[in-house]
């Protein structure tokens, strides 16, 4: 069973996603919020394994929320479901700490497949917003130049790049002929190496320094 969260200050798409979650079998929205304030005041009072966490909020914005909110949580997969498509808040959220980045007309099917990639070590993100966010920070010449020194191995931009595609664990491990626990360690090395502590992190950094 996947519980979600969600955190969304409008009444109709907040109560229509908490019935699709609910509606369907292995999911289970155990709490919605129409604030940050008041998801942050409850995070230790469930079991929380994916958060579906609006942007434009009242009082402290998604973007404020998603880094107060691992803050506590530090392992915290928080979904950013939201209107907005421009680059610099993409990228903001990204930062923050958010695992993925959906817009709100994802089809339903799509949604539920995001919040269990979340679930399962994935990092979601809409294919054209991800598009969007690589070919920027690609063709940036100024993060080019200030590409940063990684040492990454070969194998590690390997997996940094599937991560960046938003693909999950078991993706990855076929994709490159690895298994799970070897796409883990490569992971954990980025992490250290990149000094970062979540893949969104990893990968926003990656993009922004000109690293992949």
């Amino acid at each position: 069973m996947i519980n979600v969260v969600i955190v969304e200050d409008n009444n109709t798409i907040r109560n229509g996603l908490a019935a699709l979650i609910n509606g369907t079998n292995e999911y289970n929205c155990v709490s919605s919020y129409c604030d940050c304030e008041s998801f942050l005041a409850e995070i230790n009072k469930f079991r929380i394994d994916v958060v579906l966490m609006d942007i434009g909020l009242p009082g402290i914005s998604g973007i404020e929320g998603v880094k107060e909110a691992k803050k506590i949580v530090p392992d915290l997969n928080v979904l950013m479901l939201t209107v907005y498509e421009e680059r610099n808040v993409i990228f903001e959220a990204l930062c923050a700490g958010a695992t993925g980045y959906l817009v709100k007309n994802t089809p339903p099917a799509r949604l539920l497949e995001a919040i269990k990639d979340a679930h399962d070590g994935g990092a979601p993100m809409s294919s054209h917003i991800a598009r969007k966010v690589i070919t920027v920070f690609q063709n940036n010449p100024e993060a080019k130049n200030d590409s940063l020194p990684h040492n990454l191995s070969d194998r590690e931009l390997d997996v940094l790049n599937l991560l960046a595609e938003g693909n999950n664990y078991r993706e990855i491990a076929d994709k490159l002929f690895i298994s799970i626990d070897t796409v883990r360690h490569h992971i954990r090395n980025i992490y250290k190496k990149l000094h970062v502590h979540s893949q969104s992190e990893a990968v926003a950094k990656a993009i922004k320094k000109g690293i992949i």
